[in-house]
């Protein structure tokens, strides 16, 4: 296992945050942040420092990002997917959108407020709202229309749409259905949250934005391993599920992020994914650990472990460098996230929970 270097001791304190990463977003004048009603309270479970608590997302989203330039026809342009090419607004004004990617998009383009309709990811960090409270709590309050996996047809046609965004695990069928309400694009699964990102974008008019960002995220992801010196930290990244825990494969959102920081794995996690149990903890080790819940039950079990004598016997524990993490940002896609994740690595990667 990787050693800190005697600077990085140095650093004593941490910036905590409560997995409800309850605050506002607002990318217009009236779109207000109503950020300081949120009560936020979790610092410390089981003995882990809670990361994003304090996570101000006022202009989260920015200003509406310019629209990509059109062909001959300037009111509508094709644009290609998993299921072909499907000819959308070239400048789309009601959006329906199906997988946390999309949402994600619409925040990072400026144009959620263009959204009338979304699926929900995990209910348990809606808050008030129908949406996840990551992206704020302007998008928060953006009508469901459904679950993801499972749309709600009726109430995506009474939202009357002119463009729907999903994911292509959705599949064929679903898509017909979805194409006779509005035209509709599903993203490729197996293009990775970035070319996800590109073709949220694409059906959004705001391709040419989307590439830019991408360039910036990764020059930021670049200097953020320079600033914390990832390459001499092997970071362990664990998901508690209601009876189990898991840790994260290479192929992972978070394992992605983590990588383009330049932040290491432990030998365990270079190639798979491990599980455990709360007699069984050893594929949670590492330099330092990041740890997620599966909603309510994944917390009570994982609180049940972290509180039990193996997992204080971890070297990680000892040392006081266990971070809980949003689990809905860690599991999730897209660049806000991305960038999250970006904020969080900076925030704990040298720290020690006091």
């Amino acid at each position: 296992m990787i050693k800190t270097s005697p600077a990085r001791t140095a650093a004593l304190a941490i910036v905590v945050t409560a997995l409800t990463l309850a605050s506002g977003c607002s990318d217009t004048a009236s779109s207000e942040d109503n950020a300081s009603t949120i009560v936020r309270s979790t610092t410390n479970i089981a003995g882990a420092g809670v990361v994003g608590n304090d996570r101000d997302t006022v202009g989260l989203c920015p200003a509406p990002a310019p629209l990509d330039p059109t062909g001959i026809d300037g009111d509508t342009r094709p644009v290609g997917h998993s299921e072909g090419i499907t000819d959308v607004p070239a400048d789309p004004m009601r959006v329906v959108v199906l997988d946390a990617a999309s949402l994600d998009a619409t925040c990072a383009l400026g144009v959620w407020e263009r959204v009338v309709g979304a699926a929900p990811l995990d209910p348990d960090f809606r808050g008030d709202g129908d949406q996840e409270l990551y992206l704020g709590t302007g998008i928060a309050q953006i009508p469901s229309a459904g679950a993801v996996g499972t749309p709600d047809i009726d109430a995506i046609a009474g939202l009357s749409p002119d463009l729907i965004i999903g994911a292509d695990s959705l599949g064929p069928d679903m898509y017909d259905t979805l194409g006779d309400i509005a035209p509709t694009v599903f993203t490729s699964t197996d293009e990775g949250w970035k070319g996800a990102f590109l073709q949220s974008a694409a059906a959004l008019g705001r391709g040419g934005t989307a590439f830019e960002e991408l360039a910036r995220f990764t020059a930021d992801a670049e200097q953020v391993g320079r600033d914390v010196n990832a390459q001499q930290t092997q970071a362990s990244v664990v998901r508690f599920l209601p009876d189990s825990f898991s840790t994260d494969a290479p192929s992972t959102f978070a394992s992605s992020v983590l990588a383009e920081i330049g932040v290491q794995r432990p030998p365990t996690q270079v190639d798979t994914a491990a599980t455990g149990s709360a007699e069984d903890v050893a594929a949670a080790e590492g330099d330092i650990v990041y740890v997620r819940f599966d909603g309510d039950a994944g917390e009570d079990y994982g609180t049940s472990v972290m509180t039990g004598e193996a997992w204080e016997g971890l070297g990680s524990v000892k040392d006081g460098r266990i971070f809980v993490v949003n689990d809905t940002v860690w599991s999730g896609s897209g660049l806000i996230a991305a960038r999250t994740i970006l904020e969080d690595v900076t925030n704990s990667l040298n720290a020690y929970v006091s």
